[in-house]
């Protein structure tokens, strides 16, 4: 049997804090605890409550699945749940997506985990599924993966290289503020991917521009939308807290005209 050595949780905190990129001082100041107590804490010469490490996690806007973790290292154990989505205490949390996602029709709209995995989308989001690989659709789906693999829908990404650059961006940010594996992984998967496109080092906004556009040919029609991100405002569980909405806008009145005259005829 393999023992995996638990690092210590002080180091562990004061790899956030440097992550956070504040000083001992300022934390401290924050927490509302001195200087050395917290100097102490993160060498090993003092033992933090649990209380302590919440504390501190508070102020370090620590994801919940990670302050489970910083309470294991300490020798606590963990206070956050991590429900099954399916779990009958979720059922209000699952009734409050569906709602989003079909109030937001005939605009797309779906809802991801911490990981960019499919939870689940509404009608409109099947627009923007046409022609990727039956591979890539199958269950998990991966949206970013969908998005920018030469076999998903970025062909029909009409300004690829800018979108690219966005999502690459964005998901380097994210995989930054949460030291997960899983992210730091799947960025070094798609930035590998193919792009005929280049790519701005920097977003600048074209003319016109307010947000980055995610331009989609469908037939002989460039869709344009912007997008939002929703998250739950006091979750207490880590399921909860690493689910997001993404719902997407048209940028342009043809863009909208064309979604809902869809929308009429389906119905």
């Amino acid at each position: 049997m393999t023992t995996v050595e638990q690092r210590p949780v002080g180091a562990l905190l004061r790899e956030w804090r440097e992550r956070r990129r504040l000083s001992q001082l300022q934390l401290s100041l924050d927490a509302d605890i001195s200087a050395r107590h917290l100097s102490f804490v993160e060498t090993g010469r003092s033992k933090p409550t649990r209380e302590m490490i919440l504390r501190l996690s508070e102020q370090l806007d620590v994801p919940l699945r990670e302050r489970n973790g910083l309470l294991l290292a300490g020798g606590y154990a963990p206070v956050y749940p991590a429900s099954s989505l399916d779990a009958p205490e979720l059922d209000a949390v699952r009734t409050a997506l569906r709602q989003v996602l079909v109030g937001h029709e005939p605009y797309p709209a779906l809802v991801v985990d911490r990981t960019w995995h499919l939870v689940d989308g509404n009608e409109a989001v099947q627009l923007l599924l046409d022609g990727a690989s039956p591979d890539l659709l199958a269950p998990p789906v991966n949206v970013l993966r969908l998005s920018l693999h030469p076999e998903g829908i970025a062909p029909n990404i009409a300004n690829l290289g800018e979108w690219r650059a966005h999502v690459l961006s964005r998901l380097q940010r994210q995989a930054a503020a949460t030291a997960d594996p899983a992210l730091r992984e799947l960025h070094a998967e798609l930035r590998d991917y193919p792009c005929d496109q280049p790519e701005p080092e920097v977003e600048l906004p074209g003319a016109g521009d307010v947000v980055v556009p995610l331009r989609f040919r469908r037939g002989g029609a460039v869709l344009s939308f912007f997008s939002t991100t929703t998250v739950f405002g006091t979750p207490l569980d880590v399921t909860v807290a690493e689910l997001a909405i993404e719902s997407f806008f048209p940028a342009d009145q043809a863009t909208a005209d064309l979604l809902r005259a869809r929308a009429a005829d389906r119905s």
